[in-house]
């Protein structure tokens, strides 16, 4: 795809084994595109007289071996070097893979002549004795990357003779000793045509083989045999294999998404892999050697031709950037080197968009036209080879039109791109029938659509029966996921809505966000589609009961589109959507009332998240607060159910039980006072409820529970404990603190691991004391333990039961292996007993900071708000999260003498979140400004002690602001006990 080869007839080989001199050897040329003077890399002509001459001035050809290696491999080295000067001067990737290519080719060649002609001389060949090599896989394209590896075929006529073996062996010898990676296969050409006939991989790097050396005869006699007994009559084999291929590459490589934020530029959806498949299947099909070929076969317009040159130069300058930066044959494009690569291919900040946010829209924009050249691809094949598409609808085969298209098999159709010049609303309607009618679109619809794209304009978004379809998709009965899917990747969706058409491809450099902003909220819309549907109702049971009782589906539904469609702008996002909201809903024909719901909505999309997350909503001015923000049960019931679809919709792993049960009880207290505090699910009641179910669940125990020791245990905790827990946990403490008052231990540590939240939960029972909150926070930081979540109680009884979830701050992997968990457990009792110092130790480790993440840095920051609780200051810190954070944090606030009544600890990936409701020994707020500002300070330095960004200048704030707009979906922490850190 990037050679163009050609072979002098006056040069051709003649015979297998026996080279000419020097002086009459031929000259193969491969001209890469854009080469420029190749002699500047390698000249052959001058390296094989070079090599003669160590030949002949040595007593033996094998003596000269090792003088011949260190000529090639100086060579090679600089000619290595002069490729990447010029790809680093602005070179494309595809030439310098290219350079990269005719390089190993010309060193190949000079070993086997060498090989062939010094070591193994051979006047007349036998016919047994022929022997071909030649390219295979990417290198057979004329492709290499800097640091790939080489398949070479060596073809035979028939079995290996012993020449042929010794000349195959000193040929790979001498390539793995200058120190190429070698995929190799030695076959004849009966084996290659079996072998490729049984196996698409096997067939598929012979497709793609082209002749290097040797016996050029026997290589286009393979060849002629190739397309005539395996391609002829074999291609819906071929494109069936490959295409299921595709498909377990991509689960394999991004779940299956175009849009991981860490993507496989070569392996993964929308990758340079996918542009191979295309051109694999147009060779074998269609018995290309170009893509732009395919324009003659009908497959793609030259303006689809076009746009596949430039996905494929795209992807290979990034490829080559890869493997230049990493010193290594690196696929993987992580966060460290989106961000080092950026300003390498151009990219720089831009109208308030980072260097590397703008590079990573463009992969992504990249990767989605790669998906749409494989539909369209898709859509040839199945149509030459009459294929039915993957959706069968019996019933509905013999109908000719369906709302107006036509229907083939079970997919809508379109006689072209008239249609939609005619019926501009038919680019909204195309995807309203298909989802009404649950049927498939026929890629030739979808592009159509595509290159229609120029009759959305003004006029159609203002047409009062365009809006009304695009509502009426939005709210769809059948899954609106689906449709607005189709209408993103068809382009249809952001020029209709052009406001999110600036979020299509937008990613947030972050290690918290898994997917990009229109992949994330196309999420969100089919969560709340499953929620409504009942689908979660173990995950979130409350979310899919009120679901029911809102009075206005489209409301919602608008504002789970519109919720992040600001992101990437200049300003607060949830403020900048707000604004948007305003503008489009009326021209959707949403009233002036429906309007301001969805604005307000839009706005305020955090808040429930970070009130549940962020603070502590056993203090009544937390729920008095958000309840005076959200006014009424309507906007009560609209915001939990936006927020749950948000949430889960960020990414794997994100929500889990304790989300729900902190944003569940923060709806059932907000609810009770919107109620005038009558409210049927009142807490004291559900407290009831869950010690009646516990009850029941401790009398049904294998081992025997006294009835006495179940009432006793009922009567030790508050509030907090037996709301924020289920009634598995709490039957596990039951059992924990029986064992320990039988066994009379002064300190019980328990571990549990998760498989599924990849976690150990380490459960600590023993005396409460001043200090306790922050030593064992230390002390799981000595262990290497990270803390995700944290649950801290006290008893009634002056016992504490702390409950910390933690994962491996090495490996970021549950503490699993016995020898870890001995380490924890001696780490956690030496530190309350103050055998050790965790300062001290944690001082002396190193960063266990995977290296593809340091390139993130938090501007650490400390907000005081004295106006969040009545009886409290709130203390929130931001700062970079990492092994010990939690111990410092903890550590600074005990030296200031404060008491942490309450913490909550939240990360969003890089980003950790702590807040600390705190009082002086006077059981008082500290409002002294002196203070105040030595509170700042200390937690600044704090936070700076290890891997941070510069301070932020931010100033302490005794006001009372909004939920700050902070995306919410990790490791929240709600601790409910009276402790000193220390």
């Amino acid at each position: 795809m990037d050679t163009t080869v050609t072979l002098k007839q006056d040069e051709q080989r003649s015979d297998s084994g026996a080279v000419p001199p020097a002086r009459a050897r031929r000259r193969y040329v491969s001209r890469p595109q854009g080469a420029g003077n190749r002699r500047a890399i390698l000249d052959r002509g001058k390296l094989q007289d070079r090599m003669a001459a160590l030949v002949m001035r040595a007593s033996t050809p094998e003596r000269a071996r090792s003088e011949i290696l260190e000529l090639l491999k100086g060579t090679l080295a600089q000619g290595r070097e002069e490729i990447r000067r010029r790809f680093e001067a602005g070179a494309s990737g595809r030439t310098t893979a290219a350079l990269l290519a005719w390089q190993a080719d010309q060193i190949v060649r000079l070993i086997y002549d060498h090989v062939g002609q010094d070591l193994y001389p051979l006047a007349n060949p036998s016919m047994a004795e022929r022997l071909s090599l030649a390219a295979a896989g990417g290198y057979g394209r004329g492709e290499l990357a800097p640091y790939s590896d080489i398949d070479l075929l060596f073809l035979l006529p028939y079995k290996t003779t012993p020449r042929s073996e010794q000349v195959i062996e000193s040929v790979l010898y001498y390539l793995w000793d200058l120190g190429f990676k070698v995929g190799h296969a030695t076959r004849s050409v009966d084996d290659c045509l079996r072998q490729a006939r049984q196996d698409v991989t096997i067939a598929t790097n012979l497709l793609e083989s082209r002749f290097l050396w040797g016996d050029q005869a026997l290589f286009l006699e393979f060849k002629s045999r190739y397309a005539a007994e395996v391609q002829a009559g074999k291609g819906l084999w071929f494109a069936e294999a490959k295409l299921a291929e595709r498909s377990r590459r991509h689960q394999r490589y991004g779940q299956g998404s175009r849009y991981a934020l860490e993507p496989n530029v070569k392996e993964s959806k929308g990758g340079l892999r996918d542009l191979h498949t295309i051109f694999w299947l147009g060779k074998f099909l269609y018995q290309v050697d170009a893509v732009e070929k395919l324009i003659d076969k009908g497959v793609f317009t030259k303006a689809e031709a076009r746009t596949f040159g430039k996905a494929l130069e795209f992807l290979w300058t990034l490829r080559c950037w890869l493997h230049y930066q990493t010193g290594r044959g690196e696929e993987r494009l992580t966060f460290d080197l989106q961000h080092a690569i950026a300003p390498l291919m151009g990219y720089t900040e831009h109208a308030g968009k980072k260097a590397v946010e703008r590079f990573m829209k463009r992969y992504f924009l990249v990767a989605k036209d790669v998906g749409d050249l494989t539909r369209i691809f898709c859509a040839q094949i199945e149509a030459e080879h009459n294929r039915r598409s993957r959706f069968r609808l019996p019933l509905l085969r013999g109908r000719g039109k369906i709302g107006g298209f036509k229907l083939e098999g079970d997919r809508l159709t379109v006689k072209g791109p008239e249609h939609f010049a005619d019926k501009p609303v038919d680019l909204l309607r195309l995807f309203q029938v298909a989802q009404a009618n649950d049927l498939d679109i026929h890629p030739d619809a979808l592009r159509s659509a595509t290159q229609s794209l120029k009759h959305i304009d003004k006029a159609l978004r203002e047409t009062p029966k365009a809006n009304q379809v695009f509502l009426d998709i939005l709210t769809g009965e059948q899954n609106p996921e689906t449709a607005l899917r189709r209408m993103n990747e068809a382009g249809v969706l952001g020029r209709f809505l052009p406001d999110f058409g600036r979020a299509v491809s937008m990613m947030q450099f972050n290690m918290y966000h898994h997917y990009t902003v229109d992949e994330h909220t196309l999420f969100a819309i089919g969560i709340l589609h499953a929620i409504e549907q009942g689908k979660l109702q173990d995950e979130a049971p409350i979310a899919s009961s009120v679901v029911h009782k809102v009075l206005n589906r489209r409301v919602l539904f608008l504002a789970v589109l519109l919720h992040d469609i600001a992101k990437g702008r200049p300003g607060d996002h949830s403020e900048e959507g707000a604004k948007i909201a305003h503008r489009l809903c009326p021209r959707l024909g949403l009233s002036p009332e429906e309007t301001e719901t969805v604005a307000w909505l839009v706005l305020h999309h955090l808040a429930m998240s970070d009130t549940a997350f962020k603070r502590d909503i056993d203090d009544p001015k937390t729920i008095q607060d958000f309840a005076g923000l959200v006014q009424s049960r309507e906007r009560l019931n609209l915001l939990l159910v936006l927020t749950v679809a948000d949430i889960r919709a960020v990414g794997p792993g994100v929500w889990n039980a304790w989300k729900a049960s902190l944003l569940r009880e923060l709806y059932w207290r907000s609810e009770e006072v919107l109620s005038g505090g009558f409210s049927t699910e009142g807490r004291e009641r559900r407290i009831e409820v869950k010690k009646a179910a516990l009850r029941q669940a401790l009398e049904e125990c294998a081992e025997a529970f006294d009835p006495d020791w179940i009432e006793g245990f009922l009567e030790r905790g508050y509030d907090a404990y037996w709301l924020s827990l289920d009634v598995e946990t709490l039957v596990r403490h039951a059992r924990l603190i029986r064992t320990a008052e039988a066994e009379q231990r002064l300190l019980t540590v328990d571990t549990r691991v998760d498989p599924y939240r990849e976690a150990t939960e380490v459960t600590i029972y023993t005396a409460d004391h001043a200090g306790l909150f922050n030593r064992i926070a230390g002390a799981l930081a000595v262990a290497g333990a990270n803390v995700e979540v944290a649950r801290i109680f006290t008893h009634k009884d002056g016992m504490a039961l702390d409950i910390f979830w933690v994962r491996d701050a090495a490996n970021g992997g549950a503490f699993a292996k016995p020898s870890k968990l001995a380490k924890l457990y001696a780490a956690i009792e030496r530190t309350l007993s103050g055998s050790i110092r965790p300062l001290t130790e944690l001082r002396r480790q190193a960063p266990n900071l995977p290296s593809r993440f340091e390139i993130f840095t938090v501007a650490p920051r400390v907000l005081i708000d004295n106006a969040a609780s009545r009886q409290h200051t709130v203390i929130e810190v931001n700062g970079r999260d990492r092994p010990g954070l939690l111990y410092r944090l903890t550590l600074a606030l005990a030296r200031l003498g404060l008491m942490i009544d309450s913490a909550q600890i939240t990360t969003y990936g890089e980003r950790a979140v702590d807040s600390f409701y705190v009082h002086d020994a006077l059981n008082s707020k500290i409002e002294s400004p002196q203070r105040l500002r030595a509170i700042r300070k200390k937690l600044l330095e704090a936070l700076e002690d290890g891997v941070c960004a510069p301070a932020d200048t931010e100033t302490v704030r005794s006001r009372r602001k909004s939920p700050a707009a902070v995306k919410t979906a990790s490791k929240p922490t709600k601790s409910k006990k009276r402790v000193t850190a220390g």
